[in-house]
């Protein structure tokens, strides 16, 4: 990895991360000041969601709100924090490979002493460690949170909480490695994005339309996005098999656009 242009590459995106990672903060400090007026009601909103059609809730995560992590693993890890990092591992991944191919300046960085497998992996890891700081501040948050708004009144299972954070930061890891990789073989930016796009929101789509159906429900196997269930974090259930998928898709997808990126004809 080269220091200098990893320490270059975080201080021209640190802005956006932390864009990123404050608004993410916001949103889960929003749902735990909510969630004492819902707990509240709570069995009068359980019963609401129960005469919805099962698909319907399942689809949007709604996994009841007996308890805060419940809550937030509905309504924030199974939907909101999905389409932000989605976004994020998008936009990040066409910036870092693909728009500096296309403006040329990918050519630059390689006529000084970096190689090119030094620059794809120092962008990997710049990539990488965006998504796990945004995730890190969200963690804080949701301990300040818990500390501002739930206090000893309401329970809140902390080791869960950080489970269902690490979930969606292998989650991201694999698609930000796919999206890399797409970025990573492609001289156009436009095109990039709307090839990591399509593939991100594709899978997202996939796994949403599963849920929705058990006649369709088979979808879901042909998405990455079926392995990230907060819900089931919380309900208790061991998610090490598909962790341990996640990491390996992964870590391939970042080792296969590395190399790749190293045998690649690149513009002039």
């Amino acid at each position: 990895m080269n220091a200098t242009l990893y320490k270059q590459m975080m201080k021209v995106n640190m802005k956006g991360f932390m864009n990123y990672a404050f608004g993410s903060a916001f949103y889960i400090l929003l749902m735990f000041w909510l969630y004492p007026g819902i707990a509240k009601n709570s069995g009068a909103i359980d019963e609401l969601v129960q005469s919805m059609p099962q698909g319907v809730g399942k689809a949007f995560g709604f996994n009841g709100f007996g308890s805060a992590e419940a809550f937030i693993s509905g309504e924030y890890y199974g939907l909101i924090l999905v389409l932000i990092l989605s976004i994020l591992c998008v936009q990040v991944s066409t910036q870092l490979m693909a728009r500096l191919v296309d403006q040329g300046s990918m050519a630059y960085l390689l006529s000084t002493k970096a190689t090119r497998g030094r620059v794809a992996l120092t962008q990997a890891a710049v990539l990488t460690t965006g998504l796990f700081l945004i995730l890190a501040i969200t963690t804080i948050a949701g301990y300040a949170g818990n500390a501002w708004f739930l206090g000893d009144e309401y329970a809140f299972d902390t080791s869960t909480f950080i489970q269902m954070n690490a979930a969606a930061f292998l989650l991201f890891f694999a698609v930000g490695g796919i999206s890399f990789l797409v970025s990573a073989l492609s001289n156009d930016e436009k095109k990039a994005l709307g090839i990591s796009g399509a593939i991100t929101f594709g899978f997202f789509s996939l796994d949403l339309l599963g849920k929705i159906s058990e006649n369709i429900n088979w979808m879901r196997s042909l998405s990455i996005f079926s392995l990230y269930q907060p819900g089931e974090i919380v309900n208790g259930k061991d998610m090490l098999a598909s962790s341990i998928i996640l990491a390996a898709i992964g870590i391939i997808t970042f080792a296969l656009a590395i190399a790749l990126f190293r045998k690649r004809d690149l513009p002039l």
